[in-house]
C-alpha cells in the first residue's frame, strides 16, 4: 500500500499543499476531451464523412469509461487513507492495555503497550522496550 506523506501523524505536509507530479501516462479529463475533440474534427479517409473513424457513441462510451476510471482511482486513494487512519486509531487505543504478541522468534510476548510510534505512517507498538508491528497482536486485555 502506498502511504501519502501527508497522512503521517505530526507531519507538516498535512497543512501544506504538496506539488503533484504527473507522469506521462497520467491524463486528466480536459486533456482527454481535447483528444476526442481533435479526433472528431479530423476528416475520415474512408469516405464516410464522420470524423476520426469512430461514431459519436464510441466517443461518449470512451468518455464514460475514462470518467469511471478516474472515479475508481479517487476511491482507491480515499480507501487507503481511511484504512491507514483506522489502523492508527486502533494502535492509539491500545496504549496502557496488556497485549500478547507473536515475536519474530515465534515466542509469545506479553506486557502493557508503553507507547505507539508511527514509522512511515504505519503504527508500531512498544512492549517491554521492544517494537512490534500492530499485526503481531494476538490478544488484548485490560
Amino acid at each position: 500500500m502506498n502511504i501519502p506523506n501527508n497522512m503521517m501523524i505530526g507531519s507538516l505536509s498535512a497543512i501544506q499543499p504538496a506539488e503533484e507530479t504527473k507522469q506521462n501516462s497520467d491524463l486528466d479529463m480536459e486533456q482527454f476531451l481535447q483528444i476526442i475533440s481533435s479526433a472528431m474534427s479530423m476528416p475520415s479517409f474512408d469516405g464516410q464523412g464522420s470524423g476520426g473513424g469512430g461514431s459519436e457513441t464510441d466517443y461518449i462510451g470512451q468518455m464514460v469509461q475514462f470518467g469511471m476510471l478516474n472515479a475508481m482511482e479517487d476511491l482507491n486513494k480515499s480507501m487507503q487513507t481511511t484504512v491507514l487512519m483506522s489502523q492508527q486509531q486502533q494502535a492509539l487505543g491500545l496504549v496502557g492495555k496488556k497485549v500478547t504478541l507473536a515475536s519474530e522468534e515465534a515466542q509469545l510476548v506479553s506486557g502493557p503497550v508503553e507507547k505507539v510510534r508511527f514509522d512511515n505512517g504505519y503504527a508500531t507498538l512498544q512492549v517491554n522496550g521492544k517494537t512490534y508491528q500492530l499485526n503481531d497482536v494476538i490478544e488484548v486485555s485490560e
